[in-house]
């Protein structure tokens, strides 16, 4: 039987320069439940350029699940953030249904320009990208027994991590950055105020995979069988960050480390 796990995971500080708003979202998943969390990493700015009305949401299946807004019509001007609970509707736990190996479950993960207009300050436009981790967890951390490609995220019937996909609709892979578990995409176009991308993601799958290996002993009259899987978490974490319109090029290299071509408003790597 699979193991249910209760412990929630932590992640590293991620620290964000030069006008740029994250959010990381963090899945934790055992196949025999599923448990989701969300976690704000604080930021740091290295210019004096005033922060305006600058917004991002993380949404699933249309539903914003949090965002961290600034608002500067407040005194000295505030942060408004939220967090929320993912994958609550994958399987429903009052029944005591389990993640089915091989079965897509539909998870549309895109991203929203939620900037605040406020007096005679418009919400600000900005260039958004999204950097995704998948890997296995057992109770001592990560764990890397299990091939992290037996989490399947997918937009359409192209897997985020194949090698040979490099663009899904307006999202641009950053082939150089991406690794066995982490992909790393670019929305190719400015979000305006208010608006929102493509979904990055469409479907996520847990491949049956995760059953070869088992391996069978005997206790007296019972031959038991043991899974690779069993006491096992599954992790999608996901961040996505923003930066502002204005001089969006060389903000982006110092923020986010990556030279980019922005052509009008659109951007290619």
């Amino acid at each position: 039987m699979m193991k249910k796990s209760n412990k929630w995971l932590r992640s590293p500080i991620v620290t964000v320069v030069a006008f740029a708003v994250a959010i990381v979202l963090l899945l934790g998943a055992g196949i025999g439940t599923t448990r989701a969390a969300l976690t704000y990493f604080s930021e740091v700015y290295s210019t004096q350029i005033g922060m305006d009305n600058i917004g991002v949401s993380l949404l699933e299946n249309g539903d914003a699940v949090s965002w961290r807004n600034y608002d500067s019509s407040k005194a000295n001007g505030t942060w408004i953030e939220a967090t929320g609970t993912l994958l609550s509707k994958m399987v429903d736990t009052s029944k005591n249904e389990t993640v089915e190996l091989g079965k897509n479950y539909t998870e549309k993960l895109s991203v929203k320009n939620t900037g605040i207009a406020s007096g005679d300050k418009a919400a600000i436009n900005e260039y958004v990208r999204v950097t995704i981790y998948k890997y296995w967890t057992d109770n001592s951390g990560k764990e890397r027994t299990l091939a992290p490609k037996l989490i399947s995220l997918k937009l359409g019937n192209s897997d985020l991590y194949d090698a040979g996909v490099t663009n899904y609709g307006n999202w641009i892979k950053d082939a150089s950055s991406t690794t066995n578990e982490r992909v790393v995409l670019y929305y190719n176009q400015l979000l305006n105020a208010g608006a929102e991308t493509d979904a990055f993601a469409d479907s996520i799958s847990i491949d049956k995979g995760v059953m070869k290996g088992a391996k069978q002993t005997r206790s007296g009259n019972k031959i038991i069988t043991t899974y690779a899987y069993d006491g096992m978490q599954f992790n999608l974490e996901v961040q996505v960050d923003a930066v502002q319109e204005h001089n969006a090029q060389d903000a982006i290299t110092s923020a986010w480390g990556k030279k980019v071509t922005i052509n009008g408003t659109s951007l290619s790597l």
